[in-house]
């Protein structure tokens, strides 16, 4: 409520400083003068001022009551209007005289009709509606606990137990007014020699936790116990601000802990929470929040209940449960609100099957059922009770005939007189489902427990100051405070009853499943239970899942997730701006594996190993080499075996026309020799097929470069001679004895000697060796040969390319030499054809991939070959098959026209 202008607010609440009255009855009326001026302003001694107080809005968590002083001067004519009214009269009490008086709060009634203020004339009395059979149900229990333990003549002995009910109609204000009245006796501000008639010393109630928290800031100042049967908020487990405060009802904190509990139990990530705007559905909603996320699981929506029930607000919240996507909703509500949402649910048709955590149910509490039927307004005693009227109009729709007489109250008929509450069938009458209504039953017993104790002191004996036990004739409240604390008992049906530091009961818990039977009625089936008491090391929270009923009938367990779990080879990829149990499902990149459920992020392998095609677990890598089996490896070889065999026909060619010129020209002996090195060159590209060894590798790559050697000298001998030859025509030259057959065969030799010396020391100093070359990139283990020196390596390879320079250089300048058969050109055009194939081949090699740089490395050895063998040998292989006519001497000596083109 906003404050007028030019206004100061003065806080009358007691400060932790303040010095109270030593007489309690002052604070008492001091208290009642307070609450008076609530509810109808007071006049100021202050001159030219006059002091209104505003009733605030109830707050448990702040002070109580405020002053406004408005400090702007008023006209004398306006203060002479300021009157005091009359105060309200004394709120309706249902009373029975006893040796210790027992004060009861009930919200008999769910809300209150304010009356209009128009601040003229004196405002009408608030009303309580909405009459609770529950509720009155609970007041009766007390009244037969108290009953039953008048008549046992063992616990209380001689003493008697009276009660003073009052109904706080489910509003702050109430609560407090009829807590005024229980401290402050029958009249308001009736002191006699300084002591307060009627004082009560415990008092049981109040059920909702922000009724109980007014009343418990209240009671507390004088350290009178109040032992509650339904508030659970955890806030009042704090005895620094409330500690007289006891209940027989459980901690939010412990059930907020079954839920939490529960919630992970089905594996529920995406829950909505709606909670009532009081103190249990704001604490008990928040407290369930903060555990639940440290769980891993997610808020989808948290609303809250509008205590005016507003259509649009309800319609809104049930709209953004519909949207959200949550399968589970919480709600933490009183069970007026409560109903609110799930009528407009069922409104909107918007339903599901319904589970939560009760109190322990009692079995069965013997007399009770009949105690609450024996109710009738023409017992002697109806006339005592101002809450049967309005129960027994409700429950019949009729009207009892009042003081006024007529024929009908509000629209309704009169009663007949013969209604019975034997034929209803309602909420007050079943006692299938006694939780709350036993939870104020051993409220009664644990007070009775307590003045037992009381009774029961020793003298020297008592746990007071020099030993001194309690006046049980004028009990105080703060000394019933202290044997409440201690009170520890089991009753008739087991169960054990007691408090702990806090004030609080052992938390077990029924879990209890709405279930639609085959008639339409619901029934409420037991199917878990949680125990706080359990040992360590077992599990507080037992559910039976065959016994639960699902919406729809279902016995499957729903899901309440923002997203499905990610199945193995998965991970989670958080969605932006979204609570991180809102994510999508990214399969794992090649190499990498998740083998659980939900994974967070996926899990490189080794080097050595790569996923399977699940993404679930690594395996060893697939071992890749250059293999016989392979299509490229298969034709390599076919190429290969193809060279080999072409250079055996040329070779027996050349053996069945060893005796023509052609043959015999130029060397037959280096013709054969060269033929024989190209079908070694042939072969030994097989060497570089095959898984890699040790000796494989060293093979490798001194054959091929032997070979090649041998090869390119013969070829560079054949160029020798031809140049040697035509020089040797000139007259006077003697150049052929210097160049012979000897002499050919030892330049070929030590060509090929240093070729070998280079591969040995090579093998010596760093041979060649398999590797494995592991990438990560890759999903398959590349065995190759390692060169191991790279300069022996390019050794090697720089020889054989220095021989093929010097060879096309020389045959290159004697390609225009004149004859009909000039060996020169063709060794000029192999050669150029042997220089391209190895100029390309070093970049392709370098640049080429696992297995893919030793067929590179084949198809050089192999490309080269064809080149020496087609440029070298099918001309002359052309003229001994298809022109015999021209092999004859006379031909091939025979002088041609030089070549202009080349």
């Amino acid at each position: 409520m906003a404050l007028p202008k030019s206004s100061v607010t003065f806080n009358v609440a007691p400060s932790q400083d303040t010095t109270f009255p030593t007489n309690a009855c002052q604070i008492i009326f001091q208290a009642s003068a307070l609450l008076r001026a609530v509810r109808r302003g007071v006049r100021s001694e202050l001159k030219n001022t006059c002091v209104e107080v505003e009733e605030p809005e109830a707050c448990p968590m702040s002070p109580p009551w405020f002053l406004l002083v408005p400090l702007i001067p008023q006209p004398q004519s306006k203060l002479q209007q300021c009157r005091p009214m009359v105060g309200p009269s004394a709120l309706p009490v249902l009373q029975r005289d006893g040796n210790v008086m027992l004060g009861g709060l009930f919200s008999l009634h769910d809300m209150v009709m304010q009356p209009d203020f128009s601040f003229t004339s004196k405002p009408a009395r608030s009303r309580c509606t909405g009459f609770n059979f529950r509720t009155f149900r609970w007041m009766q229990t007390m009244m037969f606990a108290i009953d039953e333990i008048n008549r046992d003549d063992h616990l209380l002995p001689n003493f008697t137990l009276g009660y003073k009910i009052y109904d706080s109609c489910s509003t702050p204000y109430h609560a407090l007014r009829a807590s005024v009245e229980l401290m402050g006796g029958e009249g308001e501000g009736e002191v006699e020699g300084g002591s307060c008639h009627g004082l009560v010393p415990v008092v049981i109630g109040d059920g909702g936790s922000t009724l109980s928290l007014v009343v418990a800031r209240f009671l507390g100042v004088f350290r009178v116990p109040q032992v509650s049967y339904f508030s659970s908020c955890a806030c009042l487990s704090n005895k620094a601000e409330f500690p007289a405060f006891l209940r027989t009802m459980p901690s939010d904190f412990f059930q907020v802990d079954a839920l939490v509990q529960l919630v992970q139990h089905f594996s529920w990530k995406w829950v909505g929470v709606v909670a009532g705007d009081d103190a249990y559905g704001r604490g008990g909603a928040q407290l369930f929040s903060e555990k639940v996320q440290r769980l891993g699981a997610c808020m989808a929506l948290h609303e809250i209940i509008p205590k005016n029930h507003a259509e649009g607000a309800m319609a809104s919240i049930v709209a953004r449960i519909r949207s959200s996507g949550a399968g589970v909703v919480l709600v933490f509500a009183l069970e007026q609100d409560a109903g609110a949402l799930f009528d407009e649910a069922l409104r909107q048709g918007l339903t599901g099957g319904s589970m939560g955590f009760a109190i322990r149910r009692a079995v069965h509490i013997p007399g009770l059922q009949e105690f609450l039927l024996r109710l009738h307004p023409s017992s002697p005693d109806a006339s005592e009770d101002p809450f049967l009227r309005p129960f027994w109009e409700e429950v019949f729709r009729c009207s009892l005939q009042g003081d006024g007489g007529g024929d009908s109250h509000w629209g309704k008929p009169l009663c007949s007189g013969s209604e019975d509450l034997g034929s209803v069938r309602n909420i007050y009458s079943d006692v299938s489902q006694l939780r709350i209504s036993y939870n104020v039953y051993k409220a009664v017993y644990a007070i009775a427990h307590a003045l037992h104790a009381m009774r029961s002191c020793e003298t020297g004996r008592g746990p007071f100051p020099l030993h001194a036990c309690p006046n049980t004739d004028s009990i105080q409240p703060w000394q019933l405070l202290h044997y409440l604390k201690q009170v520890e008992f089991s009753n008739s049906f087991g169960d054990e009853t007691k408090f702990d530091v806090n004030g609080d009961p052992v938390a077990v818990y029924d879990l209890v499943n709405w279930q639609l039977g085959a008639e339409g009625q619901v029934k409420f089936v037991t199917v878990g239970r949680f125990d706080e008491t359990t040992s360590l090391g077992r599990k507080k929270l037992y559910i039976q899942k065959t016994d639960i009923i699902w919406n729809g009938n279902q016995t499957t367990v729903p899901l309440s997730v923002c997203s499905s779990s990610c199945l193995p080879g998965t991970r989670r990829a958080i969605r932006p701006h979204f609570p991180v149990c809102c994510f999508d499902c990214v399969v794992c990149t090649a190499g990498e594996i998740s083998n659980q459920t939900d994974a967070i992020e996926c899990v490189r392998c080794l080097p050595e190993f790569w996923s399977n095609e699940e993404c679930t677990a690594c395996i060893p890598k697939q071992v890749d080499f250059l293999s016989y089996g392979d299509t490229m490896g298969m034709a390599l070889l076919s190429v290969a075996l193809l060279g080999s065999f072409c250079t055996a026909i040329v070779v027996l060619i050349f053996a069945c026309h060893y005796a023509t010129p052609i043959v015999r020209a130029n060397n037959s002996e280096l013709s054969f020799l060269l033929l024989f090195s190209l079908t070694l060159c042939f072969l030994c590209s097989l060497t570089f097929i095959g898984r890699p060894s040790e000796w494989s590798c060293m093979l490798r790559h001194t054959a091929f470069g032997i070979t090649f050697v041998l090869c390119i000298s013969c070829v560079l001998g054949k160029t020798i001679v031809v140049l040697m030859a035509f020089r040797a025509t000139l007259p006077g030259s003697n150049v052929m004895k210097w160049f012979g057959p000897l002499q050919q065969r030892a330049f070929i030799s030590l060509c090929t000697m240093v070729q070998v010396v280079i591969c040995a020391v090579w093998l010596a100093v760093s041979p060649p060796s398999p590797r494995r070359l592991m990438t990560r990139e890759s999903a398959c283990v590349i065995l190759l040969c390692d060169e191991g020196s790279a300069l022996g390596f390019c050794l090697v390879l720089g020889y054989i390319g220095l021989l093929a320079s010097l060879c096309l250089l020389l045959a290159f300048l004697g390609r225009k030499l004149p004859d009909n058969f000039n060996e020169a050109k063709l060794i000029t055009f192999s050669m150029l054809i042997f220089c391209a194939v190895w100029v390309a081949f070093v970049p392709a090699y370098v640049s080429s991939p696992g297995k893919y740089s030793t067929a590179t490395e084949v198809f050089a050895i192999l490309g080269s070959s064809f080149g020496l063998l087609t440029c070298l040998f099918l001309p002359k292989c052309y003229i001994i098959l298809l022109k015999p006519e021209k092999n004859n001497r006379k031909h091939l000596m025979a002088k041609s026209e030089p070549d202009k083109t080349f």
